[in-house]
């Protein structure tokens, strides 16, 4: 059986994952594929 705790934790992570995609595109949308660039400069940095 899974904690309620466990369970909640996992729900968040999906609710970013969705939340991350959702930013993903309009980034994409903004910029192209610039976008990509700017996100592995910033990743690095």
């Amino acid at each position: 059986m899974y904690r309620r705790n466990d369970i909640k934790l996992a729900e968040r992570i999906l609710q970013l994952d969705k939340l991350r995609d959702e930013l993903y595109e309009e980034l994409m949308k903004a910029m192209g594929s610039q976008a990509n660039e700017l996100l592995r400069r910033l990743q690095n940095y």
